[in-house]
């Protein structure tokens, strides 16, 4: 990977997005029990109120994630990067711009649920400011979920 990575507005329904929220979406099945899997579907993540972002070398879409307003805070969502990618800053730079819009929506805290098998998430996280706390919105407690926030002040 080289500096030349963009970060722009996505379409869930674009091929080359679809193609890595579907492999998210396997993992996440692959690793979690059915009632634990909290992922957005493609027609889910087609709503006003969710900006999905991918990130492009080139033409090759490295990785996505989505950002959805909620009443009084925003949530990561769908955040997946290729394989072939991880390791270059790609997801840094995806969290950044999530950050970055909802700062522009005048959010001012940022919310995720993230499972306890993945590590390398839970590191970005934490790395990038993010501190435990308890489920919000709709969620519930549940052993393979890891609940966690960023103040945006």
């Amino acid at each position: 990977m080289n500096s030349e990575i963009h970060i722009a507005d996505g379409d869930p329904r674009d091929p080359a997005v679809r193609r890595l929220l579907e492999a998210s979406h396997a993992l996440m099945q692959s690793l979690f029990p059915a009632g634990a899997c909290h992922y957005l579907s493609i027609d889910a993540l087609c709503v006003p109120q969710i900006r999905l972002f991918a990130a492009r070398n080139d033409e090759v879409t490295l990785g996505c994630c989505a950002l959805s307003s909620r009443d009084g805070y925003g949530e990561v969502k769908s955040m997946f990067v290729d394989p072939a990618a991880r390791g270059t800053g790609v997801a840094e730079m995806l969290l950044a711009r999530i950050e970055h819009e909802a700062r522009l929506l005048e959010l001012p805290i940022l919310r995720l649920e993230t499972g306890d098998k993945l590590a390398s998430a839970r590191r970005l996280y934490l790395r990038s400011g993010y501190k435990p706390c308890g489920p919000f919105g709709d969620y519930v407690e549940v052993p393979t979920s890891l609940f966690m926030e960023k103040r945006l002040d």
